[in-house]
C-alpha cells in the first residue's frame, strides 16, 4: 500500500504562475561603476551551456586577454625593431620667433656622442641610437604651417621648441590649434635657453609653459630641457621606449615621407615622365593597384614597388635576414589596377523624351537664340553683358559674374535659390526701378569686366561712353568704401537671418505660384516621403554612388592586409605620368609626402562632413562662399552648402534644412563635390587669403570651421525653407481672416492644400478666398490672438554645384603664400671652442 502510495499520479503543475523577467533597458548603476573601473565581462558564446566559471577558468581568460594586448604591442612597434628597422619620425617644430630647432636636435646628438650632420637635409637626418637600440630621424620644419601639418601627419613624435625670453606668438597659437584639429601624436615640449633666465625665475617659467602646454595638450604633464647631456638622453630614451601613439585616420591606409626624389622625362614628352620615390613605407600595406595621392600636385598610378634594404649597424646578428639588392615587390595588374577616370561622361540620350506643345517651342525658340549668342561670344572675343546696380565696382562685378557663370546646366534652379538668398533685401519690389537703379557691365570670360567699363544700356554714341568710362574710374578710397559697404550689407542679411529665418515677402509685381513654382509643401518634414532621384541635376550623372558605403568600406580596407607591400619596408615606389613640375617642386629641406589611396577613393561623389565654426572668426559665413578645406591628407578650393546636423540620426524621409549662413555654436553640415574618402577623417576651413592683420602687421591664415568627414550620401535631400507670413485681420473664434500673405485668388487657390501655422504654436488651414485682393478665411485649431503671426511652409531642394578644384601652394600669388610663414627672429650662433 505504502508503495502505492509512492507511486500515486501527480499533475503537471500547468497554471503554475511565472513571473515575467525584468528587461533593463538602460544600464544600471553598478554596472556603469564597473565600467569606469575598466572591468570586462567575458562574452559567452552562443549555443554553450551556461555555467558558472571557475577562479581557474577566469585566470587563464586573464591571461589570453594579457597576451593579445602584448602581441598588438609587438606587432606596433615590430617596424622599429630588427636589422632593417624603421626609424621613429619626430618632427620638431618651433613654437617661438626665436626657437632654435637645430639647436635642440645638436643637443640631442651631443648627448650620446653622435656628430651633428651639418650638410644633410633637414628632413633626413637620422640618429642611430646603438644604447637603445633604436634609430630617430629628425624633421626640423621652419615657421611654414603648411609644413608643420604635413610633419604632423607622419611624425611619430613631436618636440614643441618653446623659448624662455619670448612668448609664443599668435603664429604659434595658430599651430598648435591646427595640430589639435587634425590629430597629433605624442608631445615632448622642450626649453632650450633656460639657462639665460635667472635661478630664480627658472621654476616659474617653466611652470608658465607647462600650463600653456597642458591647454593644447592635457596629457603634457612635464616641460622638459636640454640644459645637460643627462637631460637629453632622458629625452631620447623616452622617444626610444615608449610605443607611438597612433592616428586612427591616419594608420588606416599607407603613407611614406621621401627620403629622396629622381625624375625620368618621357621620350615623347620632356614635361612628363616617371617620378621614383624613396622611403619607408608606414601605416598599412601598399597595392601596386591603387593610386597615390601627392599633396597640391594629385593622384598618380604606381609603376611598379621596388624593397631598398637598408641595415641599420649595431643591431642583432640573428635579425630576419633579407637580400641587398633591390628586388621587384609588386608590379600593377591591368586589368585590377585604378583608373585615373573620377567622374562618369553623363549620356543626354537617357533622358526621358516626350514632343514638345507648341507653346514649349516657342519658348524654346527664345532660349535657343540665347544660346547661339553666348555661343558666339565665347567664340569671339568672350565678352558678354551683366545687369548690375549703378555703381558697383569691379571687385563686386567680379562677384556677381563668377555667380552667373557657375549657373550650369540648372541654371534656372541655381538662379531661383540665389535670388531666394536676397529676399530679406526686397529684391523682388524693384523690378519698377531698374531702369533707374541698374545698369548694364561689359564682362570678359574670366568674368572681370573689360576695359570698357560701365556702360549705360541708353548710350547711343563715342562721346557718350567715353564719359561713362571716366566716370567710373573709381579710386582706392572709392573702392574700399563700396568694399566696406559690401560686406555691412552681407553682415546685415547674416543679421536678418538669424532674427527671421527663413522668412521672406511675398512679391506684390508677380504671382506666388509663379515665384515659388519649384517650392512644395510638407505635412511633415521629418516623414513626409520626398522621392531623392527626382529632378536631379545633370552633375548627379556624373558622379558614383555604393548600394552599401559601410560595406564596401570594410571590404576595401580589409583588402590592404593582403597587399605585397608590408609597412615598415624600405622601399622605393615608381609613378608614371607624373609631370616635371613635381620633381621641380622637391625642397629636401621640407616634408614631400606621398599617401596611398584605397580603391574607389579616386573617384567623385556628394560628400558630406560636419563642421563647426572658429568662434574668433566673427564674420558671416555664407553657403557657397569660396573656402579652402583640408580634408584629411587632401586640400581642395570648395564651394560648400550648409545643412542642419541631427543628432538623433538621419530622418525618416533623410530631408535636412538648408543653412543660409553657417551659425556660431552650432554643428551643421557642409556639403561638396568631391573625391570619396573612406574612415572619419579630420577637416579644418580657412579662407582663401587672409582677412585680417595681427597687432604687429602679420598676416595669419584665417580658420573658419574645424570638424570631420561624415559620409558619402548622394540620396541626402537638402531642402531650403521659405516662410511666407500674414497677419490676422479679423478674428472669430477658431476661424479668422488672413491677409498680406497674398495678393490675389489664383495663389490663395494654389496653396490652399499646404497646412499653416503660428507663432503661438496654433495650426490650420485655408477655407476659401475673400474677395480679390488676397484675403482668405482660415480655420485653426484654437482662438487666435491680434498680435500672432501666420506662417506657411513651403521647401526647395537644393544641390551642391561642380566646383570642387585640387589646391596648390605653388598656384598661389605672394600675398596667399605670406599667411602660411611665420616671423623668427635670427639669434647668433654661438661658436664651439
Amino acid at each position: 500500500m505504502a508503495k502505492e502510495q509512492q507511486q500515486a499520479f501527480h499533475h503537471r503543475a500547468s497554471l503554475k504562475q511565472k513571473n515575467k523577467p525584468f528587461k533593463r533597458r538602460f544600464a544600471s548603476k553598478n554596472s556603469l561603476r564597473d565600467k569606469s573601473k575598466g572591468r570586462t565581462q567575458r562574452v559567452s558564446v552562443k549555443g554553450k551551456v551556461l555555467r558558472k566559471h571557475s577562479r581557474a577558468d577566469r585566470r587563464n581568460a586573464m591571461r589570453t586577454e594579457q597576451r593579445k594586448k602584448r602581441e598588438q604591442i609587438v606587432l606596433s612597434t615590430r617596424i622599429f625593431n630588427g636589422r632593417y628597422r624603421a626609424p621613429k619620425i619626430v618632427a620638431v617644430i618651433p613654437l617661438c620667433a626665436d626657437s632654435d630647432v637645430s639647436g635642440i636636435v645638436r643637443d640631442l646628438y651631443r648627448c650620446v656622442d653622435e656628430e651633428y650632420p651639418e650638410s644633410a637635409p633637414k628632413t633626413t637626418r637620422v640618429l642611430d641610437v646603438t644604447r637603445f637600440k633604436q634609430t630617430i630621424q629628425f624633421i626640423e620644419v621652419g615657421r611654414n604651417l603648411l609644413d608643420i601639418l604635413d610633419a604632423a601627419k607622419v611624425a611619430d613624435y613631436m618636440i614643441m621648441g618653446l623659448s624662455a625670453e619670448v612668448e609664443v606668438d599668435a603664429f604659434g597659437e595658430h599651430c598648435l590649434s591646427a595640430i589639435q584639429n587634425q590629430g597629433h601624436p605624442g608631445v615632448f615640449p622642450v626649453i632650450r635657453d633656460l639657462e639665460s633666465v635667472p635661478a630664480k625665475r627658472r621654476s616659474d617659467v617653466k611652470k608658465s609653459l607647462q600650463s600653456f602646454m597642458h591647454h593644447f595638450f592635457p596629457d603634457v604633464d612635464k616641460v622638459h630641457t636640454t640644459e645637460s647631456p643627462t637631460e637629453s638622453l632622458a629625452i631620447l630614451r623616452m622617444l626610444t621606449s615608449q610605443v607611438p601613439k597612433g592616428i586612427k585616420w591616419r594608420d588606416s591606409r599607407p603613407y611614406l615621407m621621401a627620403e629622396s626624389v629622381q625624375f625620368e622625362p618621357s621620350m615623347d614628352d620632356p614635361q612628363v615622365g616617371r617620378l621614383a620615390l624613396t622611403g619607408y613605407l608606414r601605416g598599412a600595406n601598399i597595392s601596386a593597384n591603387r593610386l597615390v595621392h601627392i599633396p597640391n600636385f594629385g593622384d598618380f598610378q604606381i609603376e611598379q614597388i621596388f624593397n631598398i634594404p637598408v641595415a641599420m649597424e649595431g643591431a642583432k646578428g640573428n635579425a630576419i635576414e633579407e637580400d641587398d639588392e633591390p628586388t621587384v615587390l609588386d608590379q600593377p595588374d591591368p586589368a585590377l589596377q585604378d583608373s585615373l577616370v573620377d567622374s562618369n561622361e553623363p549620356n543626354q540620350l537617357n533622358n526621358e523624351q516626350t514632343w514638345p506643345e507648341d507653346e514649349e517651342m516657342d519658348g524654346w525658340k527664345e532660349q535657343m537664340a540665347k544660346m547661339e549668342e553666348d555661343e558666339r561670344m565665347l567664340a569671339g572675343d568672350g565678352e558678354r553683358t551683366l545687369r548690375v546696380p549703378k555703381g558697383t565696382s569691379t571687385y563686386q562685378a567680379a562677384w556677381i559674374a563668377d555667380n552667373d557663370g557657375d549657373e550650369g546646366s540648372d541654371a534656372s534652379d541655381y538662379s531661383d535659390e540665389d535670388s531666394d538668398m536676397m529676399d530679406d533685401s526686397d529684391s523682388d519690389n524693384a523690378s519698377e526701378e531698374d531702369a533707374d537703379e541698374y545698369e548694364d557691365m561689359r564682362v570678359g570670360k574670366d568674368g572681370k569686366p573689360t576695359s570698357n567699363g560701365i556702360a549705360s544700356s541708353m548710350e547711343d554714341n563715342d562721346d557718350e561712353e567715353h564719359d561713362e568710362d571716366d566716370d567710373n574710374m573709381l579710386t582706392a578710397a572709392e573702392e574700399a568704401a563700396q568694399l566696406k559697404a559690401y560686406l555691412k550689407e552681407r553682415e546685415r542679411l547674416n543679421r536678418d537671418d538669424q532674427q527671421f529665418p527663413d522668412e521672406i515677402d511675398t512679391p506684390m509685381d508677380m504671382s506666388a505660384r509663379e515665384r515659388f513654382a519649384r517650392f512644395r509643401g510638407l505635412k511633415s518634414f521629418r516623414t513626409s516621403p520626398w522621392d531623392p532621384y527626382e529632378n536631379l541635376p545633370l552633375d548627379y550623372a556624373r558622379i558614383f554612388q555604393f548600394e552599401s558605403f559601410k560595406r564596401t568600406q570594410q571590404r576595401v580596407v580589409r583588402m590592404t592586409s593582403n597587399a605585397p607591400t608590408k609597412a615598415g619596408m624600405h622601399i622605393r615606389i615608381v609613378l608614371k605620368a607624373v609631370p616635371a613640375q613635381v620633381a621641380a617642386s622637391y625642397n629636401p629641406n621640407r616634408p614631400f609626402l606621398v599617401f596611398g589611396l584605397h580603391q574607389y577613393e579616386h573617384q567623385m561623389s556628394v560628400v558630406h562632413f560636419t563642421v563647426i565654426r572658429n568662434a574668433e572668426y566673427t564674420e558671416p559665413v555664407r553657403s557657397k562662399d569660396p573656402l579652402v578645406i583640408h580634408f584629411g591628407f587632401r586640400r581642395y578650393n570648395v564651394r560648400p552648402i550648409f545643412s542642419q546636423h541631427l543628432n538623433g540620426g538621419a530622418t525618416t524621409n533623410n530631408v535636412h534644412k538648408f543653412e543660409r549662413f553657417l551659425k556660431p555654436g552650432e554643428v551643421s553640415v557642409g556639403t561638396i563635390f568631391a573625391p570619396i574618402q573612406f574612415g572619419t577623417v579630420p577637416i579644418s576651413l580657412y579662407l582663401p587669403s587672409s582677412a585680417s592683420d595681427s597687432n604687429n602687421g602679420v598676416r595669419l591664415p584665417t580658420l573658419v570651421g574645424t570638424g570631420s568627414s561624415l559620409s558619402v550620401d548622394p540620396s541626402r535631400i537638402l531642402a531650403k525653407r521659405v516662410i511666407l507670413t500674414g497677419a490676422p485681420f479679423k478674428i472669430h473664434t477658431r476661424g479668422a481672416v488672413i491677409r498680406y500673405m497674398f495678393f490675389n485668388t489664383e495663389d490663395i487657390n494654389w496653396f490652399k492644400p499646404v497646412q499653416l501655422f503660428t507663432k503661438y504654436g496654433r495650426t490650420g488651414h485655408i477655407t476659401e478666398s475673400l474677395g480679390t485682393h488676397g484675403y482668405m478665411k482660415c480655420m485653426f485649431d484654437g482662438p487666435l490672438k491680434q498680435m500672432d503671426t501666420i506662417c506657411m511652409n513651403l521647401y526647395k531642394r537644393v544641390f551642391p554645384k561642380w566646383n570642387t578644384s585640387l589646391w596648390s601652394e605653388h598656384n598661389q600669388d605672394d600675398e596667399q603664400q605670406v599667411q602660411w610663414v611665420g616671423p623668427v627672429i635670427e639669434r647668433p650662433v654661438a661658436m664651439e671652442l
